[in-house]
């Protein structure tokens, strides 16, 4: 059967593919429909931090599976209590309340309305070179003009403020300021890290004006950046976190939580499947295999040994390597996807992240002997 061409034929398509059909994963391991194995360090876009084919969710999916499947947000349901509970415990003190929704997307989307809704206020300032969603809410607060130009006009109130740049973004803020909006590390934007500094000093704003402090951990969450979240590294307390991607093992879900800032919005929002009892099932599974194996501390060690390892060789071609844990970004001289293409021939899957960067987002459970082979694959197409 040749799928590629059956996707090619009746799929619509919005993605630029790749010429491989994948059809099976284990652990961090991936196979194409040739048998071809791939070390996968794009996971989903930062899905698949306990690997794929866990076993802990696979048996949490079948359990509930053979109770109950879905579960409408009118009804209470005991598997989504328990993940609710769960969140709150994991996640900053400010934090007491949970939305479960779909995806990232719709967490910012969530967020957004949450925030108009509690403080009455319209604006909402975010990143330049930030990345939020592509609905068209998350798209407003989204900055890079390629996403957005065809899709004007977006909804009014975005404004955008250099990262890491306190005394511009001040320039922004004004009596209809709702929320800032940020993300600790722009994965989509470059890699591009937070100082501390700034955060903390975006906190003290937010609670000295009364501001909304949204932050969006959709990619970072859940150990990917050496912390359970990264907001943890700079000791930030959000009224709303957006959590996505990792949250459940692969299976599609969104979290918003919410601190006691923030208005319950009863009939003001919705969703169908959002906090359907799957779902909730597998993120329990998930947010257990994390905690138990401390893949947070993992992501860490392993972030290390990979710079560790790639500062040991002169790489012509690399400006810089930006790392968090094992979120990588390494910016070259020229443009990037030609060596990801290359890579991919190598056998290792990678992102971009912008024109000029390849992105790692391996799971946090790779092997030392994996995470060795995409060192060596690296050097020898970048040195």
């Amino acid at each position: 059967m040749d799928y590629m061409a059956l996707e090619k034929k009746f799929g619509f398509e919005v993605f630029p593919k790749r010429e491989i059909v994948i059809v099976e994963g284990k652990n961090d391991i991936l196979w194409d429909s040739e048998g071809k194995t791939y070390i996968d360090c794009v996971a989903g876009h930062g899905v698949v931090n306990i690997g794929h084919g866990n076993k802990a969710v696979l048996e949490a999916l079948q359990k509930q599976a053979e109770r109950l499947i879905t579960c409408p947000g009118i009804f209470y349901n005991d598997t989504r209590a328990l993940l609710m509970e769960k969140l709150v415990n994991i996640t900053p003190a400010s934090l007491h309340r949970v939305f479960l929704c779909n995806s990232g997307t719709e967490t910012i989307e969530a967020a957004i309305k949450f925030a108009r809704l509690s403080s009455g206020k319209t604006e909402i300032i975010c990143g330049m070179r930030s990345y939020h969603g592509r609905t068209m809410g998350a798209l407003s607060a989204t900055h890079n003009p390629k996403y957005r130009e065809d899709f004007q006009p977006l909804l009014p109130g975005f404004h955008f403020s250099p990262f890491n740049n306190f005394e511009k973004l001040t320039e922004l803020v004004n009596d209809n300021t709702a929320a800032i909006l940020l993300e600790i590390v722009q994965g989509e934007g470059g890699v591009n890290i937070g100082k501390e500094e700034y955060f903390q000093k975006v906190q003290n704003l937010c609670r000295l004006k009364d501001i909304i402090l949204i932050i969006d951990e959709v990619q970072t969450g859940f150990g990917r950046t050496g912390r359970l979240f990264a907001c943890q590294h700079f000791n930030l307390e959000p009224d709303l976190l957006c959590l996505a991607k990792s949250i459940a093992g692969g299976v599609p879900m969104g979290a918003v939580l919410c601190s006691d800032k923030i208005t319950e919005a009863v009939g003001k929002h919705g969703t169908t499947f959002g906090g359907n009892p799957l779902a909730c099932a597998a993120s329990i599974a998930a947010i257990d295999f994390i905690l138990q194996e401390q893949l947070d501390q993992k992501a860490k060690e392993k972030g290390e040994y990979f710079i560790k390892k790639m500062q040991n060789h002169t790489l012509q071609r690399v400006r810089e390597i930006r790392q968090l844990g094992l979120m990588i970004g390494i910016e070259l001289k020229e443009k990037s996807q030609p060596y990801i293409i290359r890579l991919m021939e190598e056998g290792i899957l990678t992102l971009p992240a912008g024109a000029t960067i390849i992105r790692l987002l391996p799971p946090l459970t790779i092997e030392y002997e994996n995470l060795e082979k995409v060192v060596k694959s690296l050097i020898k197409i970048l040195k």
